[in-house]
C-alpha cells in the first residue's frame, strides 16, 4: 500500500508541477473542498448500495483529494501527507488507551466518556482548560447527522435520559405539541415542534444503534425505487404515471411495496 500512495502522491506532483495540468495547477484548499465533499457523498452512497466496485471507484477518488490537499500544503511549507499519518496514529494510540495501555473498562459507556475527555484535552483554550462539550462538533454538519451526534456527546457528558421509555413518552409529547401547533396554523410554531420532534427521533434511534440520516436515507432510497417501479408498470400498460387517477396510483403503489422490499 505505501508504494500505491506514494505512486498516487507523485501523479499529483507532476499534474501540479509547473509544466503540469493547467487546471489542477490553478487549484487551492478552497476550491477542493467542495470536491471533497461531493466525493464523500459518493462513497457512502456507493456503500449503501453495496457495490463494491463502486466503492472501489470512489475510495481512490476520495484518497486522489486528500492526498491533493496534502500536496498544496506540503508547497505551502504547512505539513506533508506523513505528517497527518503520523499525528492521526498518534492520536488513536493515545484514545485507546485499553488497547495500547493498561487501562480497563468496565463498559462501553466508560469508553466512550474516556474518549471524549481524551479529546476535549488534547484542544486546550487560552488557558489551558479543554474545550467545551461540543466545541469540536462541526457547524458545517448537516443537520440529522448533528443531530446524532449532539446527542451521542451529551449522552458521553452524563446528560441524557434515564431509560429508552423515557425517550419514547418525550417523542409522544413532541408528536402532540406538533400537532398542537398544526391547528394554530402558526409556521415558526410548527418549525419549532417538527423540529423538536425529529431531535427526540435522533436520540431515539440513537440508542437503539440506529443513526436517523442512515435510516432516513434507506427510506428515501425505497421510496425513488418503488416509484420507478410503478412508473416502470404505468408504462408498461400504455399509460402516462401523471395522468392516473389517485386509486390507480395507489393501487400501483402496492404492487411496487410488493416486488421492492
Amino acid at each position: 500500500m505505501d508504494s500505491a500512495v506514494t505512486e498516487l502522491a507523485q501523479v499529483i506532483k507532476r499534474l501540479t508541477a509547473p509544466d503540469g495540468c493547467p487546471w489542477d495547477r490553478e487549484q487551492s484548499p478552497e476550491s477542493l473542498a467542495d470536491y471533497v465533499i461531493e466525493e464523500s457523498h459518493e462513497l457512502v452512497a456507493a456503500i449503501r448500495e453495496g457495490n463494491a466496485e463502486a466503492v472501489q471507484e470512489e475510495l481512490g477518488d476520495v484518497a486522489f483529494l486528500l492526498l491533493f490537499l496534502a500536496e498544496l500544503y506540503e508547497k505551502k511549507g504547512a505539513f506533508t501527507f506523513a505528517d497527518c499519518l503520523n499525528a492521526n496514529r498518534e492520536k488513536m494510540i493515545r484514545r485507546h488507551p485499553h488497547v495500547f495501555g493498561n487501562t480497563t473498562f468496565e463498559n462501553r459507556d466508560e469508553q466512550l466518556k474516556t474518549w471524549e475527555q481524551i479529546k476535549r484535552n488534547e484542544h486546550k483554550d487560552a488557558e489551558g482548560k479543554p474545550q467545551g462539550i461540543f466545541d469540536s462538533l462541526p457547524k458545517s454538519l448537516p443537520s440529522l447527522i448533528k443531530s446524532y451526534r449532539i446527542n451521542s456527546k451529551a449522552a458521553r457528558a452524563g446528560f441524557t435520559f434515564a431509560s429508552d421509555e423515557d425517550v419514547e413518552q418525550q417523542v409522544e409529547a413532541e408528536w402532540l405539541e406538533w400537532i398542537d401547533a398544526c391547528a394554530n396554523d402558526g409556521l415558526e410554531e410548527q418549525k419549532h415542534e417538527l423540529g423538536d420532534l425529529v431531535f427526540t427521533l435522533a436520540e431515539l434511534g440513537r440508542r437503539k444503534g440506529i443513526k436517523i440520516n442512515e435510516a432516513l436515507e434507506y427510506a428515501n432510497i425505497r421510496f425513488l425505487t418503488r416509484f420507478a417501479r410503478m412508473e416502470a408498470m404505468a408504462k408498461e400498460a400504455g399509460r402516462d404515471f401523471t395522468e392516473l387517477s389517485q386509486e390507480e396510483k395507489d393501487a400501483l403503489w402496492e404492487k411496487a411495496k410488493a416486488e421492492c422490499n
